[in-house]
């Protein structure tokens, strides 16, 4: 086997070992989350989420991992995204940090039927079961508005060490050496953690104990 599909292959192994919610990801004040692992899976691709943009059938991200946070009402539902890259060279990550760039139009989240019809990991029910914003059985995917995307980027040592020095991240981006992401039980890595509690939007706000204790002229 190839070498970039092997990594390709442990990277997903060690993915599929993640829980239905990042780990370590911090949560919104006040907010209702109700988190899925998307990707990846073992079942084929065409039966779990993707992202595209409106009106093109076939362009499609797929990205390695991919979670969804699936919000709002039955009228006005979304979708926040976790996504994560492992980027085997340079050139490989400048081509999927475009799928992410931010711009004035709105990626969607398709969710196959047959995703949304196969039983959710934490209980017996059926995903759209599960899912506020559903209100009956699905017979065609659920596509909503990708409100709030986070990116995980893995490279090998020696990229991330010159992506390091000299890349300014946009601010939904993050960046890991690829040893965090293939390590066994990389997920309760306290140092993963506290990376991933600063990729939600809670980060951007002020909380009453951080200037609990300042004492103004």
């Amino acid at each position: 086997m190839p070498k970039h599909q092997a990594l390709d292959e442990l990277v997903k192994q060690r993915l599929r070992t993640w829980p239905q919610r990042p780990p370590g990801l911090g949560r919104r004040q006040g907010g209702c989350e109700n988190w899925f692992r998307g990707r990846p899976s073992r079942s084929p691709s065409d039966r779990h989420p993707y992202l595209k943009l409106p009106g093109c059938a076939y362009l499609r991200t797929i990205p390695d991992g991919l979670w969804l946070n699936i919000g709002g009402t039955v009228n006005e539902t979304y979708v926040d995204v976790f996504a994560v890259e492992a980027c085997g060279s340079l050139g490989n990550l400048r081509d999927k940090r475009s799928r992410f760039v931010p711009s004035t139009q709105s990626l969607l989240a398709v969710c196959p039927v047959r995703w949304l019809m196969a039983r959710s990991p934490a209980d017996d029910r059926r995903r759209w079961e599960t899912i506020a914003q559903m209100q009956r059985e699905p017979h065609v995917p659920l596509v909503a508005p990708v409100r709030d995307m986070r990116v995980l980027y893995a490279l090998n040592q020696e990229h991330y060490d010159q992506v390091e020095e000299t890349l300014v991240p946009y601010p939904h981006e993050y960046f890991v050496p690829m040893d965090a992401l293939t390590a066994i039980d990389g997920d309760r890595s306290p140092a993963l953690h506290q990376l991933m509690s600063r990729a939600c939007a809670t980060a951007s706000f002020l909380k009453p104990v951080d200037f609990a204790g300042y004492c103004g002229d």
